[in-house]
Formats: structure tokens, sequence, C-alpha cells
């Protein structure tokens, strides 16, 4: 097993994991206070490296190939396989439209400033799909290359961006106390949604093979990396603006637009938006990878002639058709998207360790020792308990009942 492939597993983890989503999480907890929102994000890490363990477990006893398609069909039946199979393609669809939606803005917006080119918003939604469709379809091993590259590019922006930032931190700042209790439950889906990748899970078990140590490191470290990076993040921006005036800001542009102000530096919105466009083309990688390998498991693509074209075509279409024609219904979508990636990262992860369990134990299985998940039963309901509390807090959220943030 080369530490290559290894490495390069970790950074599409990692690559998947830091989205342009980063970018909200001081505005999503800018009320929480430096200390709550660190504790908060450490738990959530906990919680979702955690439940991609559990992943690993069920794999070791599937196909190398198999997807949550197939798995969820072998341990939880029929029902089992179409709400795994509707959890991640909506989940990954409505990803991959924002993806497209917001990288062939930004694509366009580069066109504009450095070619002089005015080129419509739509061929450059279409010119940015196309790019990262041939990346995914020719394989993982060329989303790994290219993802390094790209990943490599985003930690020197990070860099450069925190650099400009840390030295104007206010240690004051960081001890406030959260400013109310009820934007803990506010701040919960849009961290949860920071640290999701198991849709990437089966594809990384496919490129590298069941090799449970392997996995296990590339599953923990290559989560913990965004768990680091966030606190920095979290470190700089919320060192450097108070809460008030972090709260003040209700949106990315008006974040970086303060940013600037207040450094008096055009260096930081350019590392920021140099940032957020690396940011959203690893995310979208990794997305897109795990939904193109799970169309090809579900329709049985692979063997045919042309079989890649076709899964590339059902996975890429259908969330470009919705960021051009439909731009609000994908909106709308991302808002369940933190219902979505719960059960996909939660529930059935859970649900599928139980049937396999028990089914081991009737079986009376005393063959090779299997790799098992530490904390047994109570460590699977704290699982499934925190998944419902992210569930109500968004669908609180929606009704109303709490005021949405990031």
């Amino acid at each position: 097993m080369s530490m290559n492939k290894t490495f390069g597993s970790m950074l599409i983890i990692a690559g998947t994991t830091i989205g342009a989503g980063m970018l909200a999480l001081p505005l999503a907890s800018a009320g929480l206070g430096f200390t709550t929102a660190t504790l908060i994000m450490f738990s959530i890490w906990l919680l979702m490296t955690y439940t991609a363990l559990l992943m690993l477990e069920v794999h070791q006893h599937a196909d190398n190939t198999a997807t949550l398609n197939s798995l969820a069909h072998q341990l939880l039946g029929k029902k089992g396989q179409y709400l795994a199979s509707f959890a991640v393609a909506f989940l990954m669809y409505s990803l991959c439209a924002a993806y497209i939606s917001g990288g062939g803005g930004q694509l366009n917006d580069k066109l504009t400033q450095w070619g002089g080119l005015n080129v419509l918003p739509q061929i450059s939604a279409v010119a940015f799909t196309l790019i990262i469709a041939t990346i995914v379809g020719i394989g993982t091993h060329s989303v790994d290359m290219v993802n390094r590259l790209l990943f490599t590019l985003k930690i020197i922006a990070l860099v450069v961006m925190l650099g400009l930032l840390v030295p104007n931190v206010d240690g004051g700042h960081l001890v406030n106390m959260p400013v109310e209790k009820g934007l803990i439950l506010s701040a919960l889906p849009v961290i949860f949604t920071s640290f999701g990748f198991h849709g990437s899970i089966p594809s990384i078990v496919r490129y590298i093979g069941m090799d449970i140590k392997a996995l296990r490191k590339i599953m923990i470290f290559g989560s913990s990396l965004p768990l680091i990076i966030y606190v920095f993040w979290q470190l700089a921006s919320q060192g450097v603006m108070s809460q008030s005036a972090l709260m003040a800001n209700n949106n990315l542009g008006a974040f970086i637009a303060s940013l600037n102000t207040l450094l008096h530096n055009p260096m930081v919105s350019q590392s920021v938006s140099i940032f957020a466009d690396l940011a959203l083309a690893t995310s979208f990688l990794g997305v897109s990878l795990g939904l193109f390998d799970f169309i090809s498991d579900s329709f049985k693509r692979d063997g045919v002639k042309y079989g890649r074209l076709q899964t590339a075509f059902i996975t890429f279409v259908p969330p470009l058709g919705f960021a051009l024609f439909y731009p609000q219904g994908f909106i709308m979508a991302l808002g369940f998207a933190a219902i979505a990636l719960v059960i996909l990262a939660i529930f059935l992860p859970v649900a599928m360790v139980r049937a396999q369990r028990k089914q081991r134990i009737n079986a009376q299985i005393n063959a090779e020792p299997a790799y098992q998940v530490a904390g047994g039963t109570p460590a699977l309901i704290m699982a499934t308990t925190a998944g419902i509390i992210i569930i109500s807090a968004q669908l609180l959220q929606m009704a109303g009942k709490i005021p949405a943030v990031g």
C-alpha cells in the first residue's frame, strides 16, 4: 500500500471537507464566542470521525467496490437502500448544483478581471463543469493529482490570509461568552455541514483497497486537518473583529469588506477570494467523485462501452441544469442539506453497523477477528441523539423559531 496513495486520500478527505462553507463559519458562530465555537467544532469532528470509522467497519465485510447503495441493500434491505440512495443523491446533487453556480460565477469574474472577456455567466458555468467532469471521469487517480495541486495552493492562500489577520488579533475578543444560548442551536447545522466528507468514503475504499490500518489513518488525519484549519480561521477572524461587528455582517461579502476596511489591506480580500475559489474546486472534486462512483454502482455502467461517459452525463448534467435554470431551487435544497447529511453520515452508518454486528453474533462468526469501532452500543446511541439534535435545529431554523446564521 503506497504511502503516496494514503497521503493523497487524506487530502481528498480534507479537500472535500474544507469547502467554501468554511468562510461562513465565523458568521455562523459569531454570537457564540471563540471558546464555545471551538468546543462545538471539536465535538462535531469527534462525531463525524467516529461515524466515518463505522463506515470502515461496514466496508470490511463487503466488496471493495461497494457503495452506500449496495451496502445499505445488503444490511438494511430494500427500504434502507432507497433511503440511502435518496439521501446521497439529494445531498450530492444539491451540493454539486451549488458548486457549479458558485464556481461558474467565480470563473466568470476571473475571466472579466484578468482576461477582459465578456462571457455569459451560463457559459462560465458550463466550462467550469466540463473541467471538473473531465478530471472525475478519468478516475480517482486524476482527482488525487489535481486535488494535491489545488490543496497546496489553497493552503498557501490560507497562510497568507491568516498571516495578515493574526497580527491584528485582540485577545479580549476571544474570551467573549455566547451572546445568547439559542445561538448554539442556530450554529449547529452550519458547523455540522462543514465536516461532511462521508459521501467520498466508498471512493477512497475503492482507491486504497481494504487496508483497515491505512483507511483508519486516512479518516482520522483527513478529518483532523480541517478541524485544525477551522480553529485557526476562527481564531483569526473572531480575534480581529468583535462579536457585535461580526454579527452585523449578514453575508460573506460584507464580512470580507469589513476585514479590508479594518486592516486597510486589499490583499486580505484577494487571498480570501483565491482561497474561496480553490476551496470550492476541491470540494466539488471530492463530492462529484463520490456521486460519480455512487451512480456507476447504482446503474452498473462500468463494464459498458462509453460507460464512464454515460456516468459522467448522469452525474453532471442534472446539477448543471439546476444551477442554470432554477438557481432558487438549489438554495432551498441546501437548506435541507444538513438533514440529508445527518441521514448519510450518522443514521445510516449507525443502522448498518448495528445490523452487521447482530448478523455476526447470530452467525457466531469466530473467523478472523474483525475491526470493530470502540464504544459499543452507548456510542451508537450518543451519535444517533446528536443527529436528532442537529435535524431539530435545522427544522426549528426553517420554521423561523431560532435565528438563521451563516
